[in-house]
């Protein structure tokens, strides 16, 4: 369980403000000096301690009543303070229609007779957490700008801090991660002239969390390194011990785990909070059963029941009682008593009145009894959580007991229920795309486990629904459906919503451009193959092959690790005859009566990891007889040839890597690379060795013309943006600030980049899913087209066949994709030494292949 930020702020002025949650706005207090009524005021105080410790039904009642003293008072700014603290403490047990009503009447007391501005700007960024809960950040990012104006006049520089905290957070949700970490950045400016703080560390917390979800874990690691040293300079023990919860968790993810464990364990011996250390020992738990040292986790259960049972009922304990229900699971434990866990905490949520815990902790129920397939219990459980969950606009929650009510009515054999249900878990995850990695990390979210499947199950049950044929709606919801996972699969790859720019549907594009072209569409399920076919302006046709999961995935496995192999050209041969019998054979002759020439795959799964060039028909490869390129969906960024500009080329390459990289061999090959290539007559402008620094790149991408971008250098593709890099000669570039670098081009210079070789990348060994670092750097380059190879090649012959790829390119007019696919028959054909599959099947072609 990653945690809940409690940081309390001190502020200046007649006003105490406390932060309860680090993206919850302040619970304000009128100062002793301007109190009447000391018993109203002492209901303040009390409320806050209930607020502060998750009892939020309590703090709702004590507040009423504060809210009845003060009207009869006459007072109407405490009353407007006691209600604006009301709608909080609503908002947190998910009462939004009372939330609402509470904070307007607030700002309807003060709009006539408040003139402390300090306390409208509090109210104020109430009124934006409620806007953000409800499914407006628009709305609370103004908002929250409207607080940091009021704060900027009253001179109330850390509440400037945290008007831009709070904004960087309707940021983040709206999946503007790297426009967050700049506002954060603003803050952290700011106050760095300052001296300690709490609010500076907390501005350094949320930069490290927020880094942390994009993937730049080092620069979160040392945000959250500067954080802690300023809790410890302040002797604030409980800040110190969620700095080093967030280090745990950073070292965590960057699989440091026995570093991790450390931050866990100091962080348990450094609080004295029971929900604090709780944290710390659920997550060291969940940390040992990822790594299967069971018996070493049953070692810390009875401790946690120990800290849970010293636990007041709160949300925070809520969700502790769940997320041990979930380790246990992974232990063999007993159902009964992750039963008893998960309805403790379903009591606890009723008793505080907490309508997105309860949702929670009932639908996690019902799942208990899908997994004992007592149905009928389950289905009960499970609408009821939903409903709940609907209600309290938690579609993060919502969407699982939709996968889950799709799951047991299809266990039920209600296929219609289970398609409807399914329908609305995707159209939930759709509307949480841009937020799915900032949603409650108390909800314990991992795309593997919890996103993709939803997707999986729909598209197999829309294609296998009762041993029907699927008609062409069908068929186009299934492949619409699997590009939809396809985007989301990069949007987590780098934690943001990640494609942008105008795109045109490929269907569109074959009928109307490109006569010749076809598109397949494989999709791996469980049990079977499904390929579906869009052949130009024709209907959609769609084939089944009966082979499992787990029989394609082992076939494709071999198929990529004998064809590095120098001796194994037959059974590549023979292994990759059998993946071209499932994919083109059942529609060769179809293709062949349509003229087809080229062939766009969009790859699924383990299918992305194999070289589709070297598929077998028993005579011929493929690319003997297609041009292929691969496409990340049904859409593709504006279509246009580059045969129709003339090649102007920015080449970089790096033949001696840093000696901080030992592992990368020296590629001699380069400098014949560069001469063949300009030997084509291109324009060309060449970066090598000591002239290829990331500095360099970045002041030519900034300041050159230029419209294939041409870098050979080892590079790493992997499933982890983190993991993602090209080497330059003074050290490694990210994917990330590739991304940067390559956008300021764009930013600059009105040339389009039609093209990105990366002639000498690989994909990272043992990475299964590594891939998507391949087709996220497309992407990120913003380049219609992107050449790039599986494995690493001998240097030698990557020159030769980057030669011919750009003489086919620059002199014969062709598209990319004929370019390519001219360039790797040639080494079949024409060069003896490199006719092995293994050195020119490697270069895939992704996104626009004209």
């Amino acid at each position: 369980m990653v945690k809940k930020k409690i940081i309390n702020f001190c502020l200046l002025a007649v006003l105490t403000i406390f932060i309860c949650v680090l993206v919850t706005p302040a619970f304000a207090n009128i100062s002793q000096k301007t109190i009447i009524n000391q018993d109203s005021q002492s209901k303040i105080v009390e409320s806050q301690t209930l607020y502060e410790s998750g009892r939020f039904a309590e703090a709702v009642q004590i507040l009423q009543q504060a809210v009845q003293e003060y009207q009869q008072q006459g007072d109407t700014l405490k009353q407007a303070v006691a209600l604006g603290n009301l709608s909080l403490a609503y908002q947190q047990i998910g009462n939004w229609q009372q939330a609402q009503l509470a904070i307007t009447n607030s700002l309807d007391l003060q709009e006539f007779n408040n003139k402390n501005l300090a306390i409208l700007a509090q109210t104020l960024d109430i009124q934006g957490r409620l806007q953000l809960l409800t499914g407006k950040p628009e709305l609370a990012l103004t908002t929250w700008k409207q607080t940091e104006d009021i704060y900027t006049k009253i001179g109330n520089k850390n509440s400037i801090a945290l008007a831009l905290l709070y904004q960087a957070q309707a940021l983040r949700n709206q999946g503007f991660n790297k426009q967050a970490i700049e506002k954060l950045e603003q803050v952290n400016q700011t106050l760095k002239s300052q001296g300690d703080s709490l609010a500076k560390a907390a501005v350094l917390l949320s930069l490290g969390d927020t880094l942390e979800n994009v993937g730049e874990l080092e620069k979160s690691r040392l945000a959250l390194e500067q954080s802690l040293a300023i809790h410890q300079r302040l002797k604030s023990s409980e800040n110190i011990a969620l700095s080093l919860l967030s280090l745990g968790n950073n070292a965590r993810i960057q699989q440091k785990n026995s570093q991790a464990v450390a931050f866990y364990q100091q962080t348990f011996d450094t609080s004295s909070l029971p929900i604090t250390k709780v944290k710390a020992r659920l997550n060291h738990l969940n940390l040992l059963i990822t790594e299967k040292k069971f018996a070493a986790a049953q070692t810390l259960i009875p401790e946690i029941q120990s800290l849970l049972i010293q636990l007041p009922p709160s949300r925070p304990s809520i969700y502790a009682h769940i997320n041990l229900a979930h380790s246990l699971g992974g232990l063999n434990t007993p159902k009964s008593q992750i039963a008893q866990l998960l309805a403790t905490g379903v009591q606890a949520a009723r008793s505080l009145n907490d309508i997105r815990a309860e949702a929670y902790a009932l639908g996690n129920l019902g799942n208990l009894y899908e997994k004992t397939q007592q149905f009928a219990e389950a289905i009960n459980l499970t609408q009821q959580a939903l409903i709940l969950a609907q209600s309290s606009n938690a579609p993060e929650i919502t969407y699982l007991w939709q996968w889950q009510m799709g799951r047991l009515f299809k266990a039920q054999g209600n296929f219609t229920g289970a398609i409807a249900a399914y329908d609305a878990a995707v159209e939930t995850l759709e509307s949480l795309r841009t937020d799915l990695v900032a949603v409650n990390q108390d909800i314990q979210f991992n795309f593997r486990d919890n996103v993709e499947p939803v997707y999986r199950e729909s598209v197999a049950l829309l294609l296998q629904n009762s041993g029907k044929k699927p008609d062409i709606q069908t068929l186009d919801k299934a492949r619409t459906r699997i590009e939809a996972l396809q985007l989301a699969e990069l949007d987590n790859f780098f934690r943001e919503a990640c494609l942008q720019g105008q795109r045109v549907l490929l269907d569109q594009v074959v009928d109307k451009d490109n006569p010749n072209t076809a598109i397949l569409y494989p999709i791996i399920l469980p049990e079977q193959l499904q390929v579906i076919v869009k052949i130009p302006q024709q209907p959609l046709r769609h084939y089944t092959v009966n082979k499992s999961q787990v029989e394609v995935e082992r076939t494709l496995a071999e198929l990529r690790e004998y064809i590095l192999e120098p001796d194994r050209t037959e059974e590549v041969q023979t292994l990759s005859q059998e993946v071209y019998n499932w994919l083109i054979k059942p529609m060769a002759s179809d293709l062949a009566t349509s003229q087809v020439n080229t062939l766009v795959f969009v790859l699924d799964g383990a299918l992305r990891n194999i070289p589709l060039a070297a598929l077998y028909d028993g005579e011929k490869y493929l690319v003997e007889k297609y041009a292929i390129a691969l496409s990340l969906g049904l859409q593709l960024l504006a279509p246009k040839p580059l045969t129709q500009k003339p090649v102007s080329i920015l080449a970089a390459g790096l033949v001696q890597p840093p000696p901080e990289f030992p592992t990368f061999p020296p590629l001699p090959g380069i400098k014949l690379e560069f001469d063949l290539i300009a030997q084509t007559g291109a324009s060309t402008k060449k970066l090598l060795d000591q002239d290829f620094t990331s500095s360099t790149l970045g002041k030519n991408v900034n300041t050159l013309p230029f419209n294939v971008l041409h870098l050979a250098t080892h590079g790493q593709f992997s499933s982890r943006s983190e993991d993602t890099f090209i080497l330059a000669n003074d050290g490694s570039i990210n994917v990330l600030e590739f991304d940067k670098l390559l956008r300021s081009q764009s930013e600059t210079n009105t040339q389009i980049l039609e093209l990105l070789v990366l002639s000498a990348c690989q994909t990272a060994t043992g990475d299964n899913r590594a891939t998507l670092g391949l087709a996220g750097t497309a992407i990120k380059a913003g380049a219609r087209s992107t050449v790039a190879s599986l494995w690493h090649i001998n240097d030698q012959s990557t020159a030769v066949l980057i030669g011919e790829f750009y003489n086919e390119l620059v002199n014969s007019k062709v598209t990319k994709a004929e370019a390519l696919r001219r360039a790797q028959v040639k080494l079949l054909t024409k060069y003896p030494n490199y006719n092995r599959p293994g050195y020119w099947a490697a270069y895939v072609l992704v996104g626009n292949w004209f």
